[in-house]
């Protein structure tokens, strides 16, 4: 999966780009909120389109609430916001505004293992929905059966193949950490 991961903090980029490959992701970084937007749209229905946008909230140029505001508007990118500001209003703000998830800065690799769940279920709810389009309700159950085979496939490239604790979709530090 190609990971883009923006951050105005040089410092965050490689520690996280780090994290990220050693998770077998490809990582782009990118310091300018601006400059990745116009990327991820350059991309977009390209074989180099990105799978999925790691996003600080606060950078001088343009923010990360507005950049999940544009990649909402115009793009099929889930998108998980980072900051080292665990507040609730921030958290909740990301949320409502689109963000599948909200890390709490400094990042754990365990929380990063995990990522490639957000791109399965976003191509899943996209397939699910084309194919009820198409096809009624028949087409319901052999998608559900291929979806499985795909988590299945992506689950075993990023995690070894090991079973474990299936981690929740929302169950990050965000909402557990108080200050």
């Amino acid at each position: 999966l190609k990971v883009l991961v923006v951050d105005d903090d040089a410092m965050c980029l490689r520690v996280v780009q780090a994290m990220l490959k050693r998770c077998r992701y490809e990582v782009v970084t990118m310091s300018n909120g601006r400059e990745a937007l116009e990327e991820l749209k350059a991309k977009q229905n390209t074989p180099e389109q990105y799978d999925l946008v790691l996003s600080d909230v606060y950078m001088p140029d343009m923010d990360g609430f507005k950049l999940l505001e544009g990649i909402g508007l115009d793009l099929e990118v889930p998108v998980i916001m980072m900051s080292s500001d665990g507040d609730t209003s921030v958290v909740l703000r990301g949320v409502t505004h689109g963000a599948v998830d909200f890390l709490i800065k400094p990042v754990r690799i365990e929380e990063l293992r995990n990522v490639w769940q957000h791109v399965i279920r976003r191509k899943s709810t996209h397939m699910s929905a084309d194919d009820d389009m198409e096809h009624g309700s028949d087409a319901q159950t052999s998608s559900r059966s291929g979806k499985r085979k795909e988590n299945e496939v992506v689950r075993a490239e990023h995690e070894g193949g090991g079973g474990g604790k299936k981690p929740s979709v929302f169950g990050t530090r965000a909402t557990t950490r108080r200050k």
